[in-house]
């Protein structure tokens, strides 16, 4: 089957996606070396890859470090609930695959307003009871929590790991605290946040307008830079896993990264536990 053939069948199968913009979800995809996304996604990738040539990095380091977090909540942390916003493209090492390779249990609640996202994240789960896809735009903190696939799923008077990878600095309000909270409201202690955000590290000013201009044209056209201390400011009544906010690739990692290295992937991460 050819890549256009593909395209327009999965375009009559999802009738109400946009197909005629880049979708971060999908451009993301395309970096990591999957195959849900469009001839717009891929170009719009390469062009980033033009303006950046690290973008690769991000991508890489944004989703290993998701592995590495999901492994501590599920065997050091002892969390087998995890709420999955902005899930994006089913890929290589899914949160549902990486929490099950410890807790056979676990249940994962993903959560994504991009409908080719969710009609892949479907058709790879199939039936699968202790998974749910909820095609919901996270900024709706209220109706996420009350939508079947996670209320029906989560037990919210257990601990539940929420997880915000490469989400909260794409939403239209910079004010990410605010819509954590409202999350965190939601669990109780002994429940987790773990979050990754774009960040400066080695990109130069002129890269990140770049970006900026580049993710103008998509269906996510905001990017909201953050600090360390501004990726800290979304913890409040959360206590830090040690080392605390960090580049990603320094979040307990398997083998040892230098900071070169580290800084390439522009991508900070943390992860807390709700006090009591």
């Amino acid at each position: 089957m050819t890549d256009e053939t593909r395209e327009v069948e999965l375009a009559a199968e999802v009738s109400h996606a946009d197909l005629t913009r880049p979708n971060i979800a999908r451009m993301y995809d395309y970096l990591l070396g999957g195959s849900a996304n469009f001839e717009v996604d891929r170009q719009a990738a390469d062009h980033a890859l033009a303006l950046v040539p690290t973008e690769r990095d991000y991508s890489y380091a944004n989703r290993s470090f998701l592995g590495r977090a999901v492994r501590y909540l599920a065997t050091e942390a002892g969390i087998d609930q995890f709420l999955d916003l902005g899930s994006g493209v089913p890929t290589v090492g899914n949160v549902h695959e990486i929490a099950r390779e410890h807790c056979p249990h676990a249940k994962v609640a993903y959560v994504d307003w991009e409908p080719i996202a969710c009609h892949h994240a479907r058709h790879l789960l199939g039936d699968d009871p202790q998974v749910s896809v909820t095609e919901l735009d996270v900024s709706d903190a209220e109706a996420v929590l009350r939508a079947p696939g996670v209320a029906e799923l989560l037990d919210f008077s257990k601990p539940v790991a929420v997880l915000a990878f490469g989400i909260l600095d794409l939403l239209p309000d910079p004010d990410g605290a605010a819509l954590v909270e409202r999350y965190r409201d939601a669990c109780v202690p002994d429940s987790a946040l773990a979050v990754s955000n774009n960040a400066q590290l080695s990109r130069t000013d002129t890269e990140i307008e770049a970006l900026r201009s580049l993710l103008a044209g998509t269906s996510t056209p905001h990017l909201h830079i953050r600090t360390p201390d501004e990726v800290e400011a979304l913890f409040p009544g959360y206590t830090l896993v040690t080392p605390g906010v960090v580049p990603a690739a320094h979040w307990r990692p398997d083998t040892p990264v230098n900071d070169e290295e580290a800084n390439k992937g522009n991508v900070l991460g943390a992860v807390g536990i709700l006090r009591t």
